[in-house]
């Protein structure tokens, strides 16, 4: 009972702050459109991911433990809403450092802490370790990922309540795919009053809040000792060769092949919620509508993750990277040749519907490819995911004020292709040269033979993890 409540309690407090913060991302590319400072924000946030997933995670979680860790890394999140209040180039981007810097260690700590969970709840009730962390995983995403709803339902509703936001109709000639820097910004009357801006991010600062005090009073300390002995046994060379083995692992020609796939995930999460929001949503409809069309978003990528991962094994991968792939290319083609208009206020919510359910396959398959491939160097691994994944979101929110959406359309179109050639070549290669069951037999084997002494010995180990 009292792992399961620390599972809830480490997913609720994820729902609470993301809530606030995936809510304030959908708004940046409009809400502080002028000269582009709302992307390049978020861009100097994924910047900061990059660099502190090389060194920080290890570093705070030997000497804090997962709790403390997850604690102080809240308060970055949460400072960049009171960046948003007062918004200028100063504000925003030390806020958006500040957040960026806690972004590792966050969810480095949370692996670590639905890990050690897992393998200590195994130990009492004899199963794998495996079975209960993949279990744990599955409901912390399973509440997790309802944050898209309630945080752009809750903008909608309170910028809903200015009657006086309106799109003029000779606005609409801007929209879509021929939006450029130099013909559109968003006008005033499409942006909702100040004093609702800043009710909305009161909101939310009280919800970031509320987050870290639930988390630090209701969430055990699971790994105190341990982080203690990790303290005195480890030391720096652990921290060098976490350092390290994150970029000894490009040696890898798979690892190589993939990046491409990895870059390509944040080039389509970016265009949503960077370009989508502000150059279709905002401009043709307002920006009280982004949040319903991020729910939609939001939800269907909930369900479609779900379902997927039990698709997965009768389906095989390579179909649903397909589906994935052929529905961003319609996607893309659409929004190509569609003018967006407030009478066609359906098919604003078809595009995101189609989009969630094809970033569901990028991020569960694709997670699970690099645990599958990488198993023996899971945490260099994951370490490289994120960092190739956040370099995917810088590349493509730092030029976001430079070039016309079509060109960014014709760009992400091109990762693509290179996407898929690069993928199919790695489930060929795979096929050719198997290496899945030795892994995964060498993963199970310890707990075939002595199963308190694996994760006693894992417990130790698994502080110093970066995975994810």
């Amino acid at each position: 009972i009292r792992t399961t409540k620390n599972v809830l309690v480490v997913s609720f407090g994820f729902l609470l702050l993301f809530t606030a913060y995936g809510g304030l991302q959908s708004l940046q590319s409009s809400l502080n459109a002028e000269n582009g400072m709302g992307v390049i924000s978020l861009s100097v946030i994924y910047g900061a991911i990059i660099l502190s997933s090389m060194f920080l995670p290890p570093i705070m979680i030997k000497n804090l433990g997962c709790k403390w860790t997850i604690v102080l890394s809240m308060g970055c999140y949460v400072a960049y809403s009171f960046g948003n209040l007062a918004p200028g180039w100063p504000s925003l981007m030390t806020t958006s450092a500040i957040l960026g810097m806690g972004g590792s260690p966050l969810w480095s700590a949370k692996c670590t802490y639905l890990t050690i969970s897992g393998n200590r709840r195994s130990q009492k009730i004899n199963k794998k370790g495996q079975d209960l962390i993949n279990q744990y995983f599955g409901i912390f995403f399973f509440i997790f990922q309802s944050s898209a709803v309630w945080g752009n339902l809750m903008s909608s509703l309170i910028f809903g309540q200015d009657t006086s936001i309106e799109v003029p109709e000779e606005n609409l000639q801007f929209c879509g795919a021929t939006s450029c820097v130099e013909n559109f910004t968003v006008a005033n009357s499409t942006l909702p009053a100040r004093h609702l801006v800043n009710t909305l991010l009161g909101c939310y600062i009280g919800v970031g809040v509320l987050a870290i005090i639930f988390v630090a009073v209701f969430l055990d300390n699971i790994d105190r000792d341990l982080a203690r002995e990790f303290r005195k046994t480890k030391g720096n060379q652990s921290f060098c060769s976490t350092f390290l083995a994150t970029f000894k692992l490009l040696r890898d020609p798979r690892l190589l092949l993939l990046i491409p796939l990895t870059m390509y995930s944040g080039f389509e999460q970016s265009f949503l919620s960077g370009e989508y929001t502000k150059n279709y949503v905002t401009c043709a409809l307002g920006i009280h509508y982004v949040g319903f069309v991020m729910i939609c978003f939001g939800a269907s990528n909930s369900l479609c993750s779900f379902a997927f991962g039990r698709l997965a094994q009768y389906t095989g991968r390579i179909a649903l990277f397909c589906l994935a792939a052929v529905t961003n290319l319609g996607c893309f083609l659409g929004l190509l040749f569609w003018e967006p208009h407030p009478d066609e206020l359906g098919v604003f919510f078809v595009f995101p519907a189609l989009w969630g359910m094809a970033d569901a396959v990028w991020q569960t398959q694709t997670n699970a490819l690099y645990g599958i491939l990488f198993a023996e160097h899971k945490e260099a691994a994951f370490a490289n995911y994120r960092m190739w994944e956040s370099l995917g979101f810088v590349i493509a929110f730092a030029y976001s004020t430079f070039i016309c959406l079509s060109t960014k359309i014709y760009i992400a179109l091109a990762v693509l292709a290179l996407t898929m050639v690069t993928y199919l070549y790695v489930e060929y290669n795979e096929y050719k040269h198997p290496t899945l069951q030795v892994t995964i037999d060498n993963l199970h084997k310890p707990e075939k033979t002595d199963l308190k002494e694996f994760n006693d010995k894992d417990e130790k180990d698994i502080i110093s993890q970066t995975q994810m």
